[in-house]
């Protein structure tokens, strides 16, 4: 079976000098949810901005993305019918991307602006059925009833599940989430990647969502790709991540991936060090 989405050969350097991603070679198939996980600076957002065709690899480089057989860069040149690819990627951001002053299906039905004509994504005129179909997604996200409310009036987590509706509506055959619980309580973070497993299992979307906890990465995810310095160090079976294993791939950094979210008395989100025997992831539119 062919790959959904194969990665080869991706370098990435930055104009600092910094080496961000080093020689990268992945294969996901159509229908994965897979964890990307590493420390603070290890390369995981700079991989899925490649991969959305967001950044383009180093130039002259053998560097080449491909989802379901189409281009999204090659030898460091994004492809000229990126926006073409693009419509079936659906980008879930740490800061949710929404607009804060539009309601709450507006912001999801820009999801369905590849499909429409110029003019009428210009001035926003959704019809019936791009409205019922905005609703619905909103309805499996579980916030339908804050359709007409300014997006940012929402809570954090809400706004994250506004954004996993507008990838729905889209359509995407892929989802990449860039730490998409990062900032929210632990209660909120259940949720989201709750939907994100949901949309895995009923849609057939492949997820590929990049995380700082391994034991959320474990409980959600059967497969982890794990990064180090811009390298894959790891690619295999959740279960495999043992805190030994962590401990030798990334030495004193371990400990960050190993730190489960607990909720405080206020319900902030709080780290504890497990103890040394425990051990428990907007879419550009058109």
């Amino acid at each position: 079976m062919n790959p959904l989405l194969r990665i080869r050969h991706l370098d990435k350097h930055f104009a600092n000098g910094k080496h961000a991603l080093r020689d990268i070679n992945l294969d996901i198939a159509r229908g994965e949810m897979v964890a990307l996980i590493g420390a603070s600076g290890s390369g995981k957002s700079t991989l899925l901005r490649h991969v959305a065709g967001l950044v383009a690899a180093d130039g002259g480089s053998e560097s080449m993305i491909e989802i379901d057989g189409c281009c999204v860069q090659q030898g460091g040149r994004i492809h000229r019918d990126i926006r073409k690819v693009r419509s079936q990627v659906g980008f879930v951001f740490q800061q949710f991307n929404l607009v804060a002053r539009l309601p709450v299906l507006v912001n999801v039905l820009v999801g369905s602006l590849h499909r429409m004509p110029w003019w009428r994504s210009w001035m926003r005129m959704f019809n019936a059925q791009e409205r019922a179909l905005a609703l619905d997604a909103l309805s499996r996200v579980g916030i339908a009833d804050c359709h007409a409310q300014r997006a940012s009036t929402l809570s954090g987590g809400q706004q994250q599940r506004a954004a996993i509706a507008r990838t729905l509506v889209q359509g995407a055959k892929v989802v990449l989430a860039d730490e998409p619980i990062a900032s929210l309580d632990p209660e909120s973070s259940r949720k989201v990647m709750e939907i994100l497993a949901r949309i895995n299992r009923e849609d057939g979307c492949t997820v590929v969502v990049s995380l700082h906890q391994v034991d959320i990465a474990m409980k959600y995810c059967a497969r982890v790709v794990a990064l180090n310095q811009g390298q894959v160090v790891f690619d295999g079976p959740s279960a495999s991540l043992t805190p030994a294993l962590l401990r030798s791939l990334y030495g004193v950094q371990a400990e960050e991936l190993l730190r489960p979210a607990t909720p405080s008395a206020e319900g902030a989100s709080v780290h504890v060090l497990p103890q040394p025997h425990a051990m428990p992831w907007a879419a550009q539119a058109a």
